[in-house]
């Protein structure tokens, strides 16, 4: 590494503690969504492989989950793999479900994350199911963060599983569908989501410069605010964290009024 490398990294260090000083935690979002975007674009920029890329992206999680505790955050919800990436070819989708069921199983092996699965599980391989379960069995004592992993995550798809779940609770209650449609309301339907126990995001993240959602969490973001960054996910670093929750607590959230 050069001198003006060094020196940058040092100016970063730097600019990076004096905005976490500035930070106010009472300002913190308590629920983060992540589109950990831009692993393959990554990779070709730095001369590598797709598999490289989604490597390097695994190895950001824990880090950028250490971010999060050191600022309070209670809840965190990681889109690893969306409905759609099963229409990758099978040479970059073999790895990549390698990849993230040995994200999924450092996680729990941390001790300090409760891990939970959202996502429709019938879509994917029988070994990631058992690993998945397994993570949510082990942490479930855990008091740390809670950290969502949305794999075979789609939201249209989720909304879609929500109102299946909710017609056939009300069909094991013996309740007709009139009287189902009496009482539908977005209260009843938000508790069937993969996330309904739990409190919307605050703030949803995406890398690599795309300005969309994706189809992430469409019901719960509908009052979220939304931090776009230029950087790549491998790239992401506490500066560009930081940075976030600064825009974050500077923003008045008005809730449609």
């Amino acid at each position: 590494m050069n001198l003006r490398d060094t020196l940058r990294r040092l100016l970063v260090r730097f600019y990076a503690r004096r905005v976490e000083g500035h930070l106010d935690h009472e300002q913190v979002p308590k629920h983060i969504g992540v589109i950990m975007d831009g692993n393959r674009r990554w990779a070709k920029a730095a001369g590598s492989t797709t598999v490289m890329g989604h490597r390097a992206g695994a190895e950001k999680i824990e880090e950028f989950l250490g971010w999060c505790s050191e600022t309070d955050v209670e809840v965190v919800t990681l889109w690893l793999l969306s409905t759609d990436n099963f229409d990758r070819p099978q040479e970059e989708l073999g790895p990549l479900l390698g990849i993230i069921e040995n994200v999924v199983s450092s996680l729990a092996a941390d001790g300090r994350w409760r891990v939970h699965h959202v996502g429709t599980l019938d879509l994917l391989p029988t070994q990631m199911q058992s690993v998945l379960k397994e993570a949510e069995e082990s942490t479930a004592h855990v008091d740390g963060i809670l950290v969502n992993c949305a794999i075979g995550y789609g939201g249209r798809q989720e909304i879609a599983d929500a109102v299946r779940s909710m017609i056939l609770d009300a069909a094991d209650k013996g309740t007709s569908m009139e009287e189902l449609a009496e009482h539908v309301d977005v209260d009843l339907i938000g508790k069937h989501l993969y996330t309904g126990a739990q409190p919307d995001p605050d703030l949803v993240i995406r890398t690599s410069g795309e300005q969309r959602l994706s189809g992430f969490m469409l019901w719960q973001t509908a009052h979220s605010e939304y931090y776009f960054c230029e950087v790549f996910w491998p790239a992401f670093r506490k500066v560009d964290f930081l940075r976030a929750m600064r825009d974050y607590a500077a923003r008045h959230r008005r809730y449609g009024g």
